[in-house]
């Protein structure tokens, strides 16, 4: 006979369906999903005034019982905050136990990003052969690069986003924003239009999979088709763009740990050393706290200092 749901899983369901309608991330998602299932079997059949702090940090002690990492853990606990969050906003709860108990340290981990010269050398020379499509795929890389905008944004671009230099951007929790692009993404465009034209007049109906992008109101889902398309004409998916981004860097001379957000890295790091103003750069990436935005500031640190240890005859 199947067990009744208990209250916590109940109010998960409930959660995780809020976070669909309002148009969180399906990374975001995938991740509540999991972590909040891993949390509900460790309560039990606990109502909510029996669920303190202390019962929170035994949950946090049960994951590193399971082997779990600290980035693992810590991501758990923001799930669990999350979940109070919206339980507070809906009269359901009055105190978030969780805010209690302290975040697990992690190690300050700044990402590699390739230099300016790296990028240049990346994108100034051909396609190497391993490109199964070379003039998208230069584009995907020009505009990764050149307007640091995300994996899923890109794959969600659709060609009437496109117009006078800029590219309307569909972000996270659908917020809009219009990102430039310069004369080496406009030139890969260019060169890559007629060969996604005469893909698609090849094909024998509309894909499926244009109808899953970004809809704005006023005109139909399919529109005019993803920018960014398969052999079979449908829409690339971000894990086709990661796969294709860090095989192609990788044949470039780049580390082998590059991906589409290293790339994203990249922008905004080079954008502030050739001095551009870090709110520029804020509205440029989506970022919707400037503190995020600031993370750039110690990338750029981080370069100035390893310049000077490598150039100044009183470092060595």
């Amino acid at each position: 006979m199947k067990q009744p749901r208990t209250i916590v899983e109940r109010a998960t369901d409930d959660f995780l369906r809020h976070l669909r309608e309002s148009n969180a991330s399906a990374h975001t998602i995938k991740a509540y999903t999991g972590d909040l299932d891993v949390f509900s079997a460790y309560i039990g059949s606990r109502d909510w005034k029996k669920i303190d702090h202390i019962a929170i940090r035994g949950f946090l002690s049960h994951l590193y019982d399971k082997g779990l990492s600290k980035t693992s853990v810590a991501r758990a606990l923001a799930a669990v905050r999350s979940l109070y969050r919206w339980l507070a906003q809906e009269g359901v709860v009055e105190q978030n136990p969780a805010k209690l108990v302290s975040t697990p340290r992690l190690p300050k981990k700044l990402p590699r990003v390739p230099t300016i010269e790296e990028m240049n050398s990346m994108l100034d020379g051909t396609m190497p052969e391993i490109a199964s499509f070379p003039k998208r795929d230069r584009l995907m890389f020009e505009l990764l690069y050149g307007c640091g905008i995300r994996n899923s944004e890109l794959v969600g671009i659709n060609l009437e986003d496109i117009n006078n230099g800029a590219i309307l951007i569909h972000g996270k929790g659908k917020k809009q924003r219009l990102v430039p692009f310069g004369g080496s993404a406009l030139t890969a465009l260019n060169v890559y239009r007629p060969w996604r034209q005469q893909l698609i007049a090849t094909l024998k109906s509309t894909p499926k999979s244009w109808q899953k992008g970004p809809v704005k109101s006023g005109r139909p889902a399919q529109g005019l088709g993803p920018l960014l398309v398969n052999q079979r004409g449908g829409r690339l998916t971000t894990r086709s763009v990661g796969r294709i981004i860090k095989r192609i860097a990788t044949a470039k001379g780049l580390s082998p740990d590059v991906h589409p957000h290293t790339l994203r890295h990249a922008f905004g790091t080079h954008m502030l050393e050739e001095g551009a103003d870090l709110r520029a750069i804020q509205e440029l990436l989506g970022h919707e706290r400037l503190a995020t935005t600031q993370r750039y500031t110690q990338l750029s640190i981080k370069h100035v200092m390893n310049v000077y240890d490598q150039t100044h005859p009183r470092a060595k």
